[in-house]
């Protein structure tokens, strides 16, 4: 048997006395395509920022966190990581995180430095094979035409496919991705969560997105993972994910919620040629 691609254990996260997660269990295996949902607030974001070790869960306590076998974080104490380890984990950001005065290709590119050695990481010294792969990056989000065009130019769902190339240039095993459509207009959204399936089901990646869109979580993903006040409410089938249990994990948010992030997402368009 394979192993899981991420395994987290009675992970508890206090922020001051505010308890923000509470003993949270689950596994992920090699493949799977998931959705972390749940109301604002319920620790989302969060749990995502432990799981490539951004953030430690509570100190002392029998948290623990391991990725593609490797153990990330354990008693609120991050473990070391080799760069080559740390390059197999991708992670996308909400705001795209990208360098607006430097290219569509360059931003690419940096995806790579992580895995290079440090002489030519610290200069920026890139192999044509490098720039090769890169543009083969942008091919597959379907932006190779803009790649010496500067990334402050484009608009914000051009600018998270950059975002989702660079992680392809890592050549990750785990794709993590912060609420990737939440600033993004329908169309845009529908874009990257089509190029985010794409990866999943072609290569292979395993891919976990957080996101408010019940719906966009029904349509994209198989497995849902949902919180609730820190705790977890449902890890199952996304057709178990009955009205009435959405209804309970909202019920004091309100389920307008669901809508108020980012606008409805056109799940029954076609897909088409992503300009």
């Amino acid at each position: 048997m394979s192993i899981p691609s991420i395994v987290v254990e009675r992970l508890s996260k206090t922020f001051g006395q505010h308890p923000v997660l509470r003993d949270i269990d689950f596994t992920i295996h090699a493949g799977e395509m998931v959705a972390l949902i749940g109301p604002s607030g319920s620790g989302k974001s969060t749990l995502l920022r432990h799981l490539i070790g951004l953030t430690r869960g509570d100190r002392g306590a029998a948290g623990r966190v391991r990725l593609q076998g490797r153990e990330v974080q354990a008693g609120g104490r991050l473990a070391r990581a080799s760069r080559q380890q740390r390059c197999r984990t991708g992670y996308i950001f909400q705001q795209f995180n990208l360098v607006g005065r430097l290219s569509v290709l360059t931003n690419v590119l940096i995806g790579r430095l992580g895995c290079m050695p440090r002489g030519r990481a610290l200069f920026g010294r890139f192999t044509p094979e490098e720039r090769d792969m890169a543009r083969r990056a942008l091919a597959r989000v379907g932006l190779e035409a803009l790649a010496d065009q500067r990334a402050n130019t484009l608009s914000g769902g051009q600018m998270q496919r950059v975002a989702i190339a660079r992680v392809l240039m890592q050549d990750t095993d785990v794709i993590l991705a912060d609420e990737p459509i939440a600033s993004l207009d329908p169309r845009s959204a529908r874009e990257v969560m089509q190029i985010l399936e794409r990866v999943n089901a072609e290569d292979g990646r395993t891919v976990v997105i957080t996101l408010h869109q019940v719906e966009v979580a029904r349509r994209f993903c198989k497995r849902a993972i949902a919180l609730k006040a820190g705790r977890l409410y449902f890890d199952g089938p996304i057709g178990e994910l009955t009205d009435g249990r959405l209804t309970a994990l909202y019920e004091n948010a309100g389920l307008d919620e669901l809508k108020t992030r980012t606008p409805p997402v056109d799940l029954a368009a076609p897909v088409g040629a992503l300009g």
